[in-house]
């Protein structure tokens, strides 16, 4: 049957994919809890602090934003109650600090699975944290004109500050390595389901006219879709193959993680920050009209990109 054909070679597809987020993922991940343990995090953190000044937080979150960026999100939402008191915090600080991190994170696994789609590493790390530090500041400074968000904070959540023992930490990354591969393999099965019935173009079409707006058009909107709300792990993944069978134009491929580095993962990460007590519409809605406005304005600057200057310091051609 044509439909258990094309299943069979998506899931076989999928498994390539998995093996070289594992190779990416496994080694990067134990390489930064071993840094953390070792305290070079903490060394290296109070060079941070003026940013932090910058968008109006405790400098001593640095400390908090450079694990983010670091190790990830669930590195750094137990170290924000442990740097600064929760009664010293009103909502807007939580929810400025929550749109740094959200932003950024996770920084040496995401952006080695987004290089190996073809963008260059350093253009799009610079310009996720450039795009998170500007975002943040215009919050930062719209929250302090207006008033807005200023009572104190009340987390639902305040999270467990313990750092696991290395044997739950294995157990950790071998359950988190096992449900991404059922999660990329399920997701790749939808996708193509999604795809033979149809329905797939009826659900990109709610979307479409946002994603146009950022300059990412066909195919690569839907892998931007998947990027948007599962993460960067998978809508990149996907991407990888896309870019390995020149189905997706290297532009549009750069285009589509970019806004992927600016918004992605929006139904978990969303629930984390707000469980610590952000308020919904800095770190969702205005998150995401900010992805759509910075990824068009890149769009335009890159339309005016000589090939030569692209594949020279924005995407890896290929031999």
């Amino acid at each position: 049957m044509p439909l258990f054909k094309a299943i069979s070679r998506n899931t076989l597809d999928s498994l390539n994919i998995y093996w070289v987020l594992v190779r990416i993922m496994v080694p990067i991940t134990i390489l930064t809890e071993v840094l953390s343990r070792m305290g070079a995090i903490e060394a290296i953190a109070p060079a941070f602090a003026p940013v932090m000044d910058l968008v109006g937080l405790p400098s001593e979150l640095g400390l908090a934003w450079l694990t983010a960026m670091v190790v990830g999100i669930w590195g750094a939402v137990p170290l924000l109650f442990t740097l600064v008191p929760v009664s010293s915090l009103s909502v807007a600080d939580v929810t400025v600090f929550s749109s740094l991190i959200l932003f950024a994170h996770g920084l040496p696994i995401e952006q080695k699975i987004i290089q190996m789609a073809g963008p260059g590493m350093t253009v799009t790390t610079v310009l996720r944290i450039a795009g998170g530090l500007l975002y943040a500041f215009v919050l930062h400074h719209i929250l302090a004109f207006t008033g807005w968000l200023s009572a104190p904070v009340n987390p639902a959540w305040i999270p467990m500050t313990a750092t696991p023992d290395w044997v739950v930490f294995f157990q950790g990354l071998a359950e988190t390595m096992i449900w991404m591969l059922v999660v990329l393999v399920v997701l790749s099965w939808s996708l193509l389901i999604l795809k033979t019935s149809g329905l797939l173009d009826w659900m990109m079409k709610l979307l479409s006219p946002v994603l146009r707006l950022a300059g990412i058009r066909g195919e690569a909107g839907h892998l931007t879709a998947v990027g948007l709300f599962l993460g960067i792990s998978y809508g990149a993944g996907l991407l990888i193959r896309e870019a390995q069978s020149d189905a997706l134009s290297p532009r549009q491929i750069f285009l589509s993680c970019v806004f992927m580095g600016f918004a992605h993962s929006v139904i978990e990460d969303t629930l984390i920050v707000m469980a610590l007590g952000a308020d919904i519409s800095g770190v969702l809605a205005g998150r995401l009209a900010f992805a759509v406005l910075a990824t068009a304005l890149i769009a335009a600057l890159l339309g005016r990109l000589a090939d030569e200057r692209f594949y020279a310091h924005a995407f890896r051609q290929k031999a």
